[in-house]
């Protein structure tokens, strides 16, 4: 629901607070009353979350956060990443609270349409609409044709294989001799950050140096198109976006700037064959 192990820990304590408050002996199903309680707090936790980001982003020159980052342990971060899966947590963090609360709680934990609508306050026609809302911006690499899908991701693949493994020569199968790479101001700003990289092998050599990082790099659908999503902790950092010809990458941007990033459209990059479900 939160995608932090520190901010799911705050709001258990918070619901144990609030039951120690309450008459247990009133309570006719204390697992439905938990359930209620602990959704309820991750919403208000959620909606406390998108504020603070909006508030952050009118000042000028400074990066939007995403939650209580000073409190974030790396080790358990990436290990919530790993358990609940990078880019789903990164596109979870693109829906508004009530979508996200409507999402999880039926998609993932089989919540019925009724138990929602008490949560998030709204009708039950209404919470069903959230959750398809959710559910098409979650999955919507399914409109994306197999055959294009699967030639963007295997090239996407092999680059991030390569990243992983600090393969240079690896790296320069999959870009085009003559590759351009652009970079936004925020990431240009950041420790050998450049507006642009001309050549493959000038790319590979600074890419190489960043591989230890590429473990918080994941392919995604980046307004309809494979790209890499950079997500410590599954927080949202970076995009790489690619143009590939013939099965090489020819042009690549980087974008790290939060506005830009708030107004990509993310999805999980899953086939139309693809079979896997949300659900428990």
């Amino acid at each position: 629901m939160l995608g932090s192990l520190t901010e799911a820990d705050d709001a258990v304590q918070e619901a144990w607070l609030r039951l120690n408050r309450s008459d247990a002996d009133d309570i006719q199903n204390l697992g439905g009353w938990l359930t209620t309680v602990v959704a309820r707090v991750c919403l208000d936790m959620l909606r406390s979350r998108k504020a603070r980001r909006e508030e952050t982003l009118e000042l000028p020159g400074v990066e939007a956060t995403t939650g209580s980052s000073e409190r974030i342990d790396p080790e358990q971060e990436a290990l919530m990443a790993d358990s609940v899966g990078l880019a789903l947590l990164v596109v979870l963090d693109t829906l508004s609270p009530a979508e996200r609360v409507a999402f999880v709680l039926h998609d993932v934990f089989d919540l019925s349409f009724d138990e929602i609508a008490r949560i998030v306050g709204r009708s039950e026609a209404a919470a069903r609409q959230l959750a398809s809302w959710a559910r098409r911006r979650v999955r919507g690499g399914e409109t994306i044709p197999n055959s294009d899908l699967q030639s963007q991701r295997g090239v996407v693949d092999a680059f991030l294989t390569a990243l992983r493994a600090g393969d240079f020569e690896g790296l320069l199968a999959v870009l085009d001799p003559d590759v351009v790479v652009r970079a936004d101001a925020v990431a240009a700003a950041g420790p050998g950050g450049r507006p642009e990289i001309h050549g493959a092998r000038n790319w590979a050599r600074g890419a190489v140096a960043f591989s230890r990082m590429a473990r918080s790099v994941e392919p995604a659908l980046i307004n309809g198109r494979v790209g890499l999503v950079f997500a410590p902790g599954g927080r949202l950092s970076r995009v790489l976006t690619f143009t590939i010809t013939n099965g090489r990458i020819v042009e690549a941007e980087i974008i790290a700037d939060p506005e830009r990033l708030q107004q990509l459209k993310l999805s999980l990059l899953t086939k139309p064959s693809d079979s896997r479900s949300y659900h428990r």
